[in-house]
């Protein structure tokens, strides 16, 4: 059998080889979620980038430009993280470049995988198809806030160990407690991660129903993954 093995942070992530395995990039508020949803409403790729600066050099060649920081978009961008800014009809056949505080980084330090696929609770059963059909080992990579633990991505990484625990070896410490964070967590899910710091980031922003759209649970079965530098949707 393969092995499942979560990195709790993407500083972490240098102790351990990519080579030949599939690494699931988590950040549940709200890059991966808003991956997810540009795909579903028709996004034709998306390219992951560094810096602010770099991402308005795509916006001169075309491409829908987002970029946020710190939970908010950034100045001179009408498009910076939540889900809802990917539902219109502008999304549909465009090509996405993006940068945000977590989520892209956690992307660009993982390219030497043999796959970058993208996960979040929206696509979660499509992810753990996906998985099983790679038939590879498994890192699951929570990209934290600005490379430090928290609550959300873990409890995502632990959903996906835990519903592919049969299939898979749970290979270390973080899965297990990621595991066992997540069923504590599961009969009100919601109400659980309103204790996260990043909760209580939203509620200042006044965005906490982008927190509720993210915990929905297989609402799309798109599967993003990075290929040649872009992300497109299997």
């Amino acid at each position: 059998m393969q092995k499942i093995q979560t990195v709790l942070s993407p500083l972490l992530l240098q102790l351990t080889s990519l080579e030949e395995k599939v690494v699931v990039v988590i950040d549940v508020l709200r890059a991966t979620s808003s991956i997810c949803v540009a795909f579903a409403h028709g996004a034709s790729k998306i390219i992951p980038v560094a810096t602010p600066e770099e991402c308005m050099q795509y916006k001169i060649q075309g491409f829908i430009a987002a970029a946020e920081r710190d939970g908010k978009p950034v100045d001179g961008f009408s498009i910076g993280n939540s889900p809802f800014s990917y539902m219109t009809e502008e999304i549909n056949g465009a090509s996405i470049a993006m940068t945000t505080t977590n989520g892209t980084q956690a992307i660009q330090l993982s390219k030497a995988a043999h796959r970058v696929i993208i996960g979040s609770f929206l696509n979660k059963k499509a992810i753990c198809d996906y998985l099983i059909q790679e038939n590879r080992d498994v890192i699951l990579l929570c990209s934290g806030w600005k490379n430090n633990f928290n609550l959300e991505d873990t409890l995502f990484a632990g959903a996906l160990a835990d519903a592919l625990a049969s299939e898979f070896i749970i290979a270390d410490d973080a899965s297990i407690a990621a595991i066992d964070l997540y069923r504590l967590a599961e009969p009100n899910l919601n109400e659980y991660i309103l204790k996260s710091s990043h909760a209580h980031r939203f509620k200042v922003l006044g965005i906490e129903k982008d927190i509720r759209f993210c915990l929905q649970q297989n609402i799309y079965n798109k599967v993003p993954v990075l290929k040649d530098g872009f992300l497109i949707s299997v």
